[in-house]
């Protein structure tokens, strides 16, 4: 036992000091004017190059053409070393399979060759393939964790809250025959942990193989959020022939397969400037401007009947009237929305969403709605309170996953401020608009954001209405 908690504390120093290095010549190469998010791609395509030396070096088959491997590469330095990894960069692009999802629209970000060296240097220090997925995976995802709380990046965009996540999964409870699809993946957050979740209940090895090469699906309209999501599944050995991440925008690049599990974090907002019109490919979709009321369409078309959705989407989801409210109403009738977790602000990186969990299945009208407020009198914020499993130890254990129909109040007239409460077909039926947005709980509440915070989402909103009050100059300008 001490032996097993010796070597678990040596295999955590090694994770933290290899995170450490690598960070280190992240911080040099910032000063040099490459970016976090440049510096964790480059670390990416040079990773896979090293691993496939290593793997080529153990006897096995190389997934990288000849004149195009990390021999080709490492002993190189000056402008030679510059010139040939741009070359490597274009050509593997260009490939199918995993090779050319990692590799995919892939250029050359750290152009000063004693740079790009380093970093080289600081991968041949490491034998990585022959590391434990789990532990080399960790390391991964500990990196992009790390990459995600720095604000300069922007990369907490992508960056679901892992407790989030967690919690999530554990309710949805994936299963290790099913199929677990994520439409806006990201890094892969949630498809990591519903793998995670799910390999544990079975020692067989076709379900395990059936893991591991087809039970999962993810897309992504960001070349780079591609790279760093195949990356990180490829590291965990999920995927090593097909990365089962694709590129591209599943609002519009239509999928017809359907799927047991979904779970996503959907981007919020409006479609960006010069993307294709959801409508022109979805017709099938009550027309709408909304990212998250088509993502939201989108994920109720891809779960198979009787499968299992867990997604997080903002109050106006519920709340809002027009196209919003029929597409509201559709959920309703044709699908079990049966929870709703309420969610507090200060635990995403863009700071003051307000966003809920909607967990549902396909085939069912929703007959009742239970609720976890888990906002009212809540804070969170990023640096000083951040968000824990353990916060949501009671909302997963209230769930009741497998026993619904087994789930008991904690709100009551003797406690009119329990946080779980079930709300009946009249109830909902019954609210203005079909409005969605139940509260009762009545705490006092006191702004705990620090200044910086405060600061943040004051310059957030700013920019917001300087970006209506432009818009309104140029409606006026056309009467």
């Amino acid at each position: 036992m001490a032996k097993d908690k010796s070597l678990r504390e040596t295999e955590i120093l090694t994770e933290q000091s290899l995170v450490k290095k690598i960070w280190d010549i992240a911080d040099v190469l910032s000063s040099a004017g490459v970016s976090f998010t440049d510096y964790i791609t480059q670390l990416t395509y040079l990773l896979f190059l090293k691993m496939d030396n290593e793997r080529e070096d153990l006897g096995l088959k190389s997934s990288i053409k000849k004149g195009y491997k990390w021999k080709d590469l490492a002993d190189l330095s000056g402008e030679d070393l510059v010139d040939k990894y741009e070359e490597i960069l274009k050509e593997l692009a260009k490939e199918k399979g995993i090779v050319g999802t990692i590799f995919t629209k892939a250029t050359n970000k750290i152009n000063r060759p004693a740079m790009l060296k380093k970093v080289i240097e600081l991968l041949n220090e490491q034998n990585w393939y022959m590391m434990e997925g789990d532990f080399k995976g960790t390391i991964y995802e500990s990196i992009l964790e790390k990459n995600g709380q720095d604000k300069k990046s922007g990369a907490g965009q992508y960056f679901t809250p892992r407790p989030l996540i967690s919690a999530i999964v554990d309710c949805v409870d994936p299963k290790i025959t099913e199929t677990v699809a994520d439409p806006a993946c990201g890094t892969a957050g949630f498809l990591l942990a519903a793998y995670e979740h799910m390999k544990k209940q079975s020692k067989d090895i076709e379900k395990q193989n059936f893991l591991k090469n087809n039970a999962f699906y993810g897309a992504d309209n960001t070349d780079l959020v591609v790279t760093l999501a195949s990356m990180n599944m490829y590291l965990h050995d999920i995927g090593i022939k097909k990365s089962p991440i694709v590129c591209a925008d599943s609002l519009v690049d239509k999928n017809d397969n359907t799927y047991d599990v979904v779970l996503a974090n959907p981007p919020f907002g409006t479609r960006p400037k010069g993307a294709v019109e959801v409508s022109s490919s979805r017709p099938e979709f009550i027309k709408t401007s909304d990212n998250q009321v088509n993502f939201l369409q989108h994920i109720m078309s891809m779960v198979r009947t009787g499968g299992r959705v867990g997604v997080v989407l903002p109050d106006s989801i519920l709340t809002d009237g027009g196209s919003t409210k029929l597409v509201r109403e559709k959920l309703l009738k044709e699908y079990n929305l049966h929870t709703i977790l309420r969610l507090p602000t200060g635990i995403f990186y863009a700071q003051g969403v307000k966003t809920n969990v909607l967990f549902f299945e396909r085939g069912k009208e929703t007959k009742e709605i239970w609720v976890y407020d888990y906002r009212t009198g809540v804070k969170h914020t990023l640096v000083t309170k951040p968000l824990e499993r353990k916060d949501l130890d009671e909302f997963v254990e209230c769930y009741r996953k497998g026993n619904l129909n087994k789930r008991e109040e904690t709100y009551s007239e003797k406690n009119p401020n329990g946080r779980w409460r079930c709300f009946s077909k009249d109830e909902i039926y019954g609210r203005n608009e079909l409005r969605l947005d139940f509260k009762w709980l009545n705490f006092d509440e006191e702004d705990e954001r620090s200044i910086e915070e405060v600061v943040s989402d004051m310059e957030k909103e700013a920019d917001i209405i300087k970006k209506q009050v432009s818009e309104l100059k140029k409606i006026l300008e056309r009467i």
